[in-house]
């Protein structure tokens, strides 16, 4: 691309920011306005597309016609099985490999996922959460073998465990070992993965779950303060590991809502990270996130619609200071995307970056009576939540968020909040195209989908057996019984005893059955 132009396109000279001399300015804390001074004039988001399907190779390819597009980050989503923490020859794995994302069972499918592609140089995001550490494992020894030293990696791990006993369900052990999980991969990047974050605390599966947008941002920013205090108890200083954990939001179809939301989320958590836990380092009291647009809001009634719905989303992400950001794709709601699908996606971000002008300004929306009044309405809302978090917790926002999963609280007030929006659509008070108004077109033949095949599975199981058999089972059974024996003692930080687990092909699913022989697994009480 050439030099960009900071102009309009009648040739107006554009300041970089807008509004009294004596108000708030980006890059200036609480950092409502943005995080950084110059916002997208100095650099565009990241257009971190999100992708992930069939077997380690498929998804190979996928990534290198992604960034041959013009991406510039790589976004792994795996399948089921690997998200539940189980294999691909698991009998409960049957029918899902690859299906949902990508399938990885060993470090060797780690290899062939990211192979000829440039770990330095890229960074990696992986939407990863109860075998996160394990993931992360693969992900270090994999690059290690290639020659890349694990310091100088950069992208983020989610292992957002808080939100999956909320929201997504993907988890396997206890709350409390979790957290403990999540405290040793905070400890073990802060140490020794200065460019990785830690944590990506994930508000979009709340809200794809049927949160509120004021929910969305307290449950998110209130799961913050827990792994903030979590830390903490590990023995961090916050300035050590603050500035490495990062965001991950949803951006919905209430245009001005979604920016206000972003807008409220960086004000609380700069007074927050300053004022509770004392951090002095700026880059521990600026918020900064990804935006996913919303899987939720795609029909598959007249899917070309989600087009326009997409990019509607997306330039609220922009608008409201994303630093990265994936698209949908428009057949979404019927397959997973088509590499056709991918690149419009793609092409989406890049129509907003580099044809709309609008990141010529940083929040251009800053000063407008509705957007300030918004954005004081989801922080009020939001400190009703924490205080109602807090109280659970006696005083501790960590020990809230426990207590609200276990009674059940998170879980209820999603639950009510999906039903109430489900009602007014079905009388008539939300309108949704193609669902609730606007027929025309809902009988037309669907698009060509990408499809998953049975041999796909075929192929990961064979994969899978062949790495079984050439490997040692006396070192993969050592590193087991490490594992076991690390677990078992609070004090230890379980990352080495993974990485050496990884490195003799030991699989996703032996290390996490070694953990929870010593964790035990979670089961959900029903809730009416």
């Amino acid at each position: 691309m050439s030099q960009r132009d900071f102009s309009s396109y009648s040739g107006i000279d554009v300041a970089p920011v807008y509004g009294p001399p004596d108000g708030e300015r980006p890059g200036v804390w609480p950092y409502t306005r943005g995080p950084y001074a110059q916002m997208y004039r100095s650099e565009l988001w990241t257009m971190r597309m999100f992708a992930g399907f069939g077997t380690p190779i498929d998804t190979n390819l996928r990534f290198k016609e992604l960034l041959a597009a013009g991406g510039d980050g790589l976004s792994t989503a795996f399948d089921l099985p690997t998200l539940m923490g189980k294999d691909s020859d698991d009998p409960i794995s049957l029918g899902e490999v690859g299906k949902c994302g990508v399938s990885v069972d060993t470090l060797a499918d780690v290899e062939d996922l990211y192979r000829d592609i440039d770990l330095g140089a890229v960074t990696t995001s992986m939407t990863i959460n109860s075998p996160a550490p394990v993931l992360l494992a693969m992900y270090v020894a994999a690059a290690e073998r290639g020659g890349v030293e694990r310091a100088r990696l950069g992208g983020t791990l989610q292992n957002d465990m808080l939100k999956e006993y909320q929201a997504q369900k993907e988890f396997v052990y206890p709350p409390r070992p979790s957290m403990r999980l999540v405290s040793d991969v905070i400890r073990f990047t802060a140490a020794e993965m200065p460019r990785w974050h830690s944590v990506s605390i994930s508000g979009y599966h709340i809200r794809e779950a049927g949160s509120t947008a004021a929910q969305e941002l307290a449950f998110t920013v209130g799961n913050g303060f827990a792994y903030v205090e979590a830390a903490i108890a590990a023995g961090l200083a916050v300035d050590d590991f603050a500035p490495r954990l990062s965001f991950f939001f949803n951006a919905h179809v209430d245009f001005f809502e979604e920016i206000a939301k972003y807008r409220a989320a960086r004000r609380i958590w700069a007074r927050w990270m300053r004022d509770r836990y004392g951090a002095k380092n700026e880059r521990s009291m600026q918020l900064r996130f990804h935006t996913q647009t919303a899987g939720v809001s795609l029909t598959a009634q007249q899917p070309e619609v989600n087009l326009v719905r997409t990019a509607i989303e997306a330039l609220a992400g922009v608008l409201g200071g994303t630093q990265s950001l994936h698209t949908n794709s428009f057949d979404e709601a019927l397959a997973l995307p088509t590499e056709k699908a991918a690149r419009l996606a793609l092409r989406t971000q890049q129509v907003i970056a580099h044809e709309t002008r609008v990141t010529n300004v940083a929040d251009p929306l800053g000063g407008s009576w509705y957007v300030e009044e918004l954005t004081d309405e989801m922080e009020r809302q939001a400190e009703a939540i924490f205080a109602h978090v807090e109280a659970l917790g006696e005083g501790s926002m960590l020990e809230g968020a426990i207590v609200g999963i276990e009674q059940g609280y998170y879980q209820g007030e999603i639950a009510q909040a999906a039903y109430d929006l489900e009602r007014k659509l079905n009388d008539g008070r939300h309108a949704m195209v193609g669902i609730t108004d606007f027929f025309e077109g809902n009988d037309e033949p669907p698009p060509d989908i990408l499809e998953i095949g049975r041999e796909c599975e075929e192929q990961q199981l064979k994969r899978l057996a062949a790495v079984k058999a050439d490997r040692s089972n006396d070192a993969v059974d050592a590193a087991l019984a490490r594992l076991r024996a690390d677990a078992g003692d609070h004090e230890v930080n379980l990352m080495p005893a993974l990485l050496d687990a990884v490195r003799v092909y030991a699989t996703v699913g032996e290390t996490m059955d070694a953990m929870a022989d010593v964790f035990g697994r979670h089961r959900e009480s029903p809730m009416f």
